[in-house]
């Protein structure tokens, strides 16, 4: 018997060995077989204000280098170093270099870790733990939820997220979120509630998608996000989201959109029920857009509906004058075309504002937009956003951006 169980034990340990030794090298395999991301956007911006300002120019380079290594068992990871560099003159006002008598420019230089996460893949859902960045629908279109991707440095989470396809058409995403990793970088403090570049929260983060319908995309969504050094402005957010496409011939198409949403207080938030509403409706023709959109953020005077973790710069027009929704709400009635001249993509945008409360004309914007890629690696764009400001309503000014930019990626 003895004899019997030592046999066996023999045999175990040969099996053993090459099992653990292929385990070993599978792993280091999966280390060591992953794929290196880099991308360099350099870029120039200058601003023009009708205010005591003096013109911004900034010349600004963005580089990143990322790996993602093979996957062992379902367990992968991924980390990011970002750098955004200043060439040339601070001209500019960046919120942190102390450049006050210049208009902003909101690209501050500095080196950070942008992503650092583990990922687990398996039963049909995504699990990730760590640095990363959060996005429910594609870019630009990130509307509560981005990476604020036109600025320099990316806006990124400490999270654990999850994504599940379980069932049939249907995206089932959790995140937790505890700290923001603003545009502003590592060790910069900007007014009092951004501090060393993050800001503390503990935010949950719901957003299903059903793609199920012959109309089109449903997605419901749920942001609570309760801020842990400024409690006043803690938010919840609830919507229903219905976007979609019907061909009418072999070239024309009629796209469409129709979103509503409520954000009130939230633990110890204050803030009074505010509603969101969009409205989309347009056409599509042998590779040409055109659409008209209203978009209304509701407000009293007081407090008014917001997108803190969205990538705002893709709404309400690229000057950025709207931000941050003003006290008094923003009505926003818009007009898009989006189509390819001589292989260059053109998007240009008109945008006619109102405030939701006291009906104030708000102003108007002109955007456009011409970018080309060559052979998928390089892209060269150029974009213009023309802002004039109205008497009715005396918190902006006129304002004129320009940027010239080019970007490398792999």
């Amino acid at each position: 018997m003895k004899k019997t169980l030592w046999l066996v034990a023999a045999i175990n340990s040969l099996i053993a060995v090459p099992i653990a030794a292929h385990a070993e090298e599978a792993f280091f395999d999966a280390l060591s077989d992953g794929k290196v991301s880099v991308s360099v956007r350099a870029r120039y911006e200058s601003v023009e204000q009708d205010n005591g300002l003096k013109d911004a120019d900034a010349f600004t380079v963005r580089t990143t280098l990322g790996y993602k290594t093979g996957a062992f068992h379902g367990f992968s990871a991924f980390a990011e170093i970002e750098d955004v560099t200043e060439l040339g003159s601070d001209n500019y006002n960046s919120l942190t270099n102390g450049e006050t008598a210049y208009s902003v420019v909101a690209d501050p230089d500095g080196t950070e870790v942008n992503q650092a996460y583990l990922q687990y893949n398996g039963f049909a859902t995504e699990f990730r733990f760590g640095r990363q960045e959060i996005t429910y629908r594609k870019a630009p279109f990130h509307r509560f939820i981005g990476t604020v991707v036109w600025r320099q440095n990316h806006q990124s989470f400490d999270a654990f997220s999850v994504s599940n396809s379980s069932f049939e058409n249907t995206t089932i995403n959790y995140a937790y979120i505890d700290e923001i990793h603003t545009i502003f970088g590592d060790d910069r403090n900007v007014g009092t509630f951004i501090k060393d570049g993050d800001i503390d929260l503990d935010g949950h983060l719901i957003n299903i998608q059903y793609t199920g319908l012959s109309i089109g995309k449903l997605e419901g969504y749920g942001y609570f996000l309760d801020y842990n050094d400024q409690e006043a402005i803690s938010s919840k957010t609830l919507g229903l989201r219905l976007s979609g496409a019907q061909a009418i011939n072999e070239d024309w198409k009629v796209i469409y959109t129709a979103e509503i949403a409520n954000q009130n207080d939230y633990k110890d938030g204050t803030m009074d029920d505010q509603n969101y509403y969009l409205a989309e409706l347009g056409a599509k023709y042998k590779g040409w857009l055109a659409k008209i959109s209203y978009e209304l953020q509701e407000g009293n005077g007081t407090d008014s509906f917001k997108t803190p973790l969205g990538t705002n710069h893709a709404f309400q027009g690229w000057a950025d004058q709207f931000l941050s929704t003003p006290a008094e709400g923003l009505e926003d009635l818009y007009f898009t075309v989006v189509g390819n001249v001589f292989g260059a993509k053109l998007v240009v945008v008109y945008h006619d504002f109102e405030t939701d409360k006291g009906s104030l004309n708000a102003g108007d914007e002109f955007d456009v937009l011409l970018q080309k890629t060559f052979k998928t690696h390089y892209t060269l764009g150029v974009k213009y956003s023309d802002y004039d400001a109205d008497s009715d309503y005396v918190a902006k000014v006129d304002t004129e951006k320009f940027w010239l930019y080019g970007q490398i990626k792999f």
